[in-house]
């Protein structure tokens, strides 16, 4: 919290720079008919001086309509309206619902028990368990900021408990977090696949392979990091350990195995499987395990609301963003920019990533994956990439910008989970950013990784 208030005292004082300098740029884009320009110029200005993404988007863009005369301006509101009118997407406020039910339900504490039985006696072992337990919880909660805020906890003391760094119990909990969004289900992948009309189920079959590459590259760097600086074994391989551990949290372990099988099979659409997620939770945790008072519903249940109404806030604004990009033709700009480059899709493959990387840093993931989609997707297309494979592509490079400043939204999570300052979380992230590089060049480079499964199991 400290820290928070830092940034923002600091902000206070450069953001009335920021904006005189930007209204004065503005005011002349606006008088020379550079419509288009005010646009980007005004929605990143928006963003510096701390207005609220949705804001932001939805207020430049009722600027653009506005100065534009083209529309009435009423148009804003139609096309933010239906930017959220879409079935798919009331599989967000049941994931949400799921993972914040697992975090207060006690079920997070189970899996990670498990995992320490299962993968603790290797050198470094609780960073094992940490990435092990996040895979599992990734199954069950689609959000990286879910899995740092839940499972980071206790994580995080289990470490600090055992001796380890504190940056590098906070670098591998975030690191760790990441994977959630790539193993189905995934919230940002079903923006995505909303978007950009591509099958959800497909898209979370995709991401199931390149989030298990995740874990490995990172348990890779655990174990380098872990002779390199003596950490040891946290616990002695049991048989017993693991039975006893795992026969606790059977009936937890058993939520992905309902949500990704119930979708590989047929029997659930992504959206069915989300409330199926969040009924099964219920009866875990107020039934089974006795955890889940009516007092920790209803905390759970106001987070719930809170949490869809900012994302579908952040998504109906983008939509009235990206419509006004596709209706100027920004993408077909954008090919003949990267024409030189069309007959080797690696070369368009590393511009993109690069650009993804860089507007992860900066933007939101929903906001980021709602405005590029129709700007990039098309690209990517005309490359020869396939749809399902690109959107692996992207939410995976919006992954990593969670973990970077200025926003690294994870960061920020952690920082406040675990008592210790943005810049030393961010220290202890970095040497994790080197395995999630090399994942993103391998689901890249190597589309067989991302559409093995679905082509096995769809096409």
């Amino acid at each position: 919290m400290k820290e928070m208030m830092i940034t923002n005292s600091h902000g206070s004082r450069v953001a009335p720079v920021i904006a005189l300098l930007a209204l004065v740029g503005c005011v002349a884009l606006a008088v020379a008919g550079y419509y288009l320009s005010l646009l980007f110029v005004l929605l990143f200005t928006l963003l510096l001086v701390g207005v609220p993404i949705a804001i932001s988007l939805a207020g430049s863009c009722l600027v653009y309509v506005t100065l534009t005369g083209r529309v009435p301006d009423v148009v804003v509101v139609h096309r933010m309206i239906n930017g959220i009118d879409s079935f798919p997407l009331l599989a967000i406020p049941f994931f949400i619902l799921a993972g914040n039910l697992m975090n207060n339900g006690g079920i997070t504490t189970r899996i990670f028990d498990f995992a320490k039985a299962l993968m603790g006696w290797m050198r470094g072992g609780l960073g094992h368990v940490n990435v092990g337990a996040s895979i599992v919880f990734s199954g069950m909660s689609g959000a990286a900021v879910a899995d740092a805020g839940g499972l980071g906890t206790i994580e995080i003391k289990a470490m600090r408990d055992a001796g380890y760094d504190q940056e590098f119990s906070v670098g591998i909990t975030a690191a760790s977090s990441t994977i959630g969004p790539i193993i189905p289900p995934s919230l940002p992948m079903v923006i995505y696949g909303v978007m950009a009309s591509v099958s959800v189920g497909q898209l979370f079959v995709a991401g199931l392979v390149p989030g298990l590459l995740m874990g490995l590259t990172l348990m890779v760097m655990i174990f380098l990091l872990a002779r390199r600086r003596g950490y040891q074994r946290d616990a002695r391989f049991s048989i017993k350990a693991i039975g006893t551990t795992f026969s606790r949290a059977f009936l937890s372990l058993l939520t992905p195995v309902l949500i990704v099988g119930g979708i590989i099979s047929g029997a659930f659409t992504p959206t069915e499987a989300a409330i199926a997620a969040v009924v099964y939770a219920l009866v875990l945790g107020g039934l089974v395990y006795r955890t889940l008072t009516w007092r920790r519903l209803l905390k759970v249940s106001m987070e719930t609301i809170e949490t869809t109404a900012i994302i579908l806030f952040i998504v109906a604004g983008a939509s009235i963003f990206a419509w006004i990009l596709t209706s100027n033709q920004v993408a077909q700009h954008v090919m003949a920019l990267l024409g030189p480059f069309q007959d080797n899709p690696v070369a368009v493959l590393l511009i993109i990533n690069l650009v993804l990387i860089i507007v992860g840093c900066f933007m939101e993931t929903i906001a980021a994956i709602t405005i590029l989609v129709p700007v990039l997707l098309p690209v990517a297309v005309a490359s020869g990439v396939d749809p399902v494979h690109f959107g692996v592509i992207m939410v995976l490079n919006l992954m990593i910008g969670l973990l970077t400043p200025p926003v690294g939204m994870v960061l920020y999570v952690l920082s406040r989970v675990s008592g210790i300052s943005f810049e030393h979380c961010m220290r202890g992230t970095f040497p994790f950013l080197i395995p999630l590089l090399i994942a993103l060049m391998l689901v890249t480079f190597v589309p067989a990784i991302s559409m093995w499964l679905p082509t096995l199991i769809y096409r």
